[in-house]
């Protein structure tokens, strides 16, 4: 997760947050129809300044929305297909040497651009995918012991298959630690594909038909905002109680991170300006908490691919349930 922008100021009210939030997912729902639920979830992922994971099975508009955002902020976008012979250096750059002068120079990969879509990021070995930590966690990228810092706004979307598919890899734990959300867009419903069917419109390209409605400076000025929002001490014992749930359950390995507390916390935060709140409830809290909790945990069972989202996605539901919230 991305630290909030300090130099810019936030916006003048929750309400003016909450106004540029709708317009935006406004905007989104006219590329990606038929998923205003998602749309507002990955609206709130980044403006939260958090890196987004997008899985579900090809051909359900992941790309298109990843596009649509670029757009609708008007951020710089580059596109990295992972594949299994992808190298870091294609993604992060290179020192290239000139004969004529006998020195080195950088030149920047695809990932020095305020949006990166890692598109099937599971279908690079661990090693490629890896490349991504330092700057998902820090906005940075250390190459030869100089590190260069990345442009602000700085978000990854990445998409992935679900792991059940051939030819893909697992994505580390660390990895999946470092995205604030995971979401699935899933088949739209009947009458949707009907109409884009009518409407005749490629899906492909449908994200590069929407207008741009905000700025990258906006952005870091929602996210400022964001970062301002009161979390008392009651709804923060609330979140922990939360994450010390899943440390605890029987048919969790392994529960969530305190870097998973803090992204539920922020993501809370960003959440409440739907409502043009400056403080956190705990319906923020449990709003966000499966997309935030369900891809960090790691179970006992031995399901796989979808099997184990849904299971997790359970298992928090029941936590929900089970942990009191405060009144």
């Amino acid at each position: 997760m991305n630290s909030p922008a300090r130099a810019t100021p936030a916006l003048s009210s929750p309400a003016a947050a909450r106004s540029a939030l709708e317009q935006v997912a406004a905007n989104l729902s006219l590329a990606v129809r038929g998923k205003e639920k998602e749309v507002r979830l990955a609206v709130t992922c980044v403006a939260a300044g958090g890196h987004l994971l997008l899985e579900d099975v090809p051909g359900v508009g992941k790309t298109t929305l990843v596009e649509a955002i670029a757009r609708s902020f008007s951020l710089s976008l580059s596109r990295v297909q992972f594949t299994a012979d992808l190298m870091p250096a294609d993604i992060l750059g290179a020192q290239i040497f000139h004969a004529a002068t006998a020195s080195f120079s950088f030149r920047p990969g695809p990932i020095f651009r305020q949006l990166v879509l890692a598109d099937e990021l599971n279908r690079a070995p661990p090693r490629t995918q890896s490349a991504l930590l330092e700057a998902m966690a820090q906005g940075q990228v250390s190459l030869d012991g100089v590190t260069h810092p990345l442009p602000r706004p700085f978000t990854v979307v990445a998409t992935q298959n679900p792991v059940d598919f051939s030819g893909t890899y697992p994505l580390p734990d660390s990895q999946l630690d470092r995205f604030l959300m995971r979401l699935s867009l899933g088949h739209p419903a009947p009458e949707v594909e009907a109409r884009l069917l009518v409407l005749a419109r490629d899906a492909a390209t449908a994200g590069a038909v929407v207008e741009p409605v905000s700025s990258p400076e906006a952005l870091n000025g929602l996210r400022a905002q964001v970062a301002a929002q009161r979390l008392d001490d009651t709804v923060a014992d609330y979140v922990v109680r939360l994450a010390h749930a899943t440390r605890s359950h029987g048919d969790i390995e392994r529960g969530a991170s305190t870097r998973a507390v803090l992204a539920l916390g922020m993501a809370a935060r960003a959440h409440a300006l739907w409502e043009a709140r400056d403080f956190v409830t705990p319906g923020d809290v449990r709003a966000v908490l499966g997309p935030c909790l369900a891809h960090r945990l790691l179970l006992r069972s031995a399901n796989q691919g979808t099997y184990t989202r849904d299971e997790a996605l359970h298992l928090i539901e029941e936590i929900a349930r089970k942990v009191p919230a405060p009144r």
